[in-house]
């Protein structure tokens, strides 16, 4: 079952993400607004578009969280065989994505603390970690 759900989520996600399904939902919301006049602009007609977009939204929510959780836990394994490759590098880096939120405020500070000795004791030149 997940290996089968893994499969739909990817290729559903590929599709959804596509310049055709966009198309797609371009012509529907054309097709919809058209028959606006049809149906008197009505509540139920409102409804259709309405409906139909929170049911999308609702599964596609699903499809992207799986894919996203995929994409990171791939990400992270490449990461973590980077670290272990690297003489130098800390290890304990490795599963930092298990720690806590001050445990990681406390390596920030770390980190900042070294660039800013690197920098001779300057503000980060670029700005980009100041905070």
């Amino acid at each position: 079952m997940n290996e089968f759900f893994h499969r739909f989520a990817a290729r559903t996600a590929t599709l959804a993400g596509s310049p055709a399904a966009f198309i797609v939902a371009i012509l529907v919301v054309v097709v919809w607004s058209v028959t606006g006049s049809l149906f008197h602009y009505s509540d139920s007609w409102q409804l259709v578009i309405n409906t139909g977009t929170t049911i999308v939204t609702f599964l596609m929510v699903f499809l992207i969280q799986n894919s996203q959780n995929r994409d990171t836990l791939a990400l992270h394994l490449k990461l973590d065989e980077l670290l272990r490759s690297v003489d130098q590098a800390r290890t304990g880096l490795v599963d930092l994505e298990h720690a806590s939120d001050r445990e990681l405020k406390q390596l920030e500070e770390e980190f900042a603390r070294m660039r800013k000795q690197e920098n001779g004791g300057q503000k980060d030149p670029s700005g980009m970690h100041d905070r």
